[in-house]
């Protein structure tokens, strides 16, 4: 058996291997330590450094997912308010329009007082269709203007309007918005036109206006509760994919932790070996190399 030649010089580069070795994971460590992240470079951990990709692609998508639900819920809030507003004003001009149709109180005094009333309630209608959120009106559909409905009650949006849609999940997207003539009627048949009506026929009573007044209520209450309803719906199904997308960002950013972060005292312990490996490896060199190269490395 053939043994090979020791000699110092391949002594001290054997040793001088290790302790390089023994530097450069202590290096490692305290760059862990430093940084408080596992991952620095790709070349750390190619697995975990696409795993984190992913993940931090998919905090993305739910973040603006998330930011688009907000502003959904926005648009559906307001215009969930207004609707409300405008139900309890309208079954005010059924009740009052009940009232003309009251033989008992068909005097031209009391016709003028109730169509007074009338008046005021189309105007505030006409108000609260010209809602704005965030400086848009929410029942203008896709309109540059700053109003859906001049102040004859004239709708002045675009005729035809694509939805108004956000996107608050993975293939879910959700409508927040609704047009004047979906709530409030057709041009020539609106609400505005029909409160138009009963008030004249208040003044001038026409029962028989009044009883045609009454039916167009009903119908444009039918529409609005309708519209309550629909926007309801979707704004809960808004709110629920917005709590989804808050809780799979919390989920995705603790998976993300644990492929990025340092486990410290688990670092420390890592940190405390390495030095204590470093000092025997010195230590055993001085007891091999020659004084002087231990000098040196010192």
């Amino acid at each position: 058996m053939t043994i090979g030649r020791i000699t110092q010089r391949s002594i001290a580069t054997t040793t001088l291997a290790g302790l390089q070795n023994n530097l450069t994971r202590l290096s490692g460590i305290q760059q862990q330590l430093s940084s408080g992240k596992l991952i620095s470079k790709p070349s750390d951990s190619p697995t975990g450094t696409v795993s984190a990709m992913q993940m931090r692609a998919e905090i993305r998508d739910n973040t603006q997912w998330s930011r688009n639900a907000d502003d959904g819920l926005g648009w559906l809030g307001t215009i969930d308010q207004s609707l409300t507003s405008a139900l309890s004003s309208v079954r005010r001009a059924r009740d009052l329009t009940l009232t003309g149709l009251n033989s008992g109180a068909a005097s031209a005094t009391s016709g003028e007082a109730l169509a007074a009333e009338i008046d005021q309630l189309r105007q505030g209608l006409i108000g609260l269709a010209n809602t704005r959120y965030l400086d848009r009106p929410v029942f203008g559909g896709t309109t540059g203007g700053a109003q859906a409905y001049d102040a004859s009650g004239t709708y002045v949006g675009p005729a035809t309007s694509p939805p108004i849609l956000r996107t608050v999940g993975a293939n879910a997207t959700v409508r927040v918005d609704q047009t004047g003539p979906e709530v409030f009627g057709p041009a020539g048949a609106d609400l505005f036109q029909v409160l138009d009506d009963i008030s004249a026929a208040l003044r001038a009573g026409d029962h028989t206006a009044l009883n045609t007044g009454l039916g167009d209520l009903d119908t444009a209450m039918k529409r609005i509760a309708g519209k309550v309803a629909e926007v309801g719906a979707a704004y809960n199904r808004v709110e629920q994919m917005r709590s989804a997308a808050d809780d799979r960002i919390l989920t995705l950013k603790a998976s993300l932790s644990e492929v990025e972060d340092v486990d410290l005292p688990s670092a420390i312990v890592e940190l405390s070996l390495a030095q204590v490996a470093q000092q025997a490896a010195l230590a055993a060199t001085q007891r091999v190399v020659t004084p002087s190269l231990v000098d040196f490395l010192r």
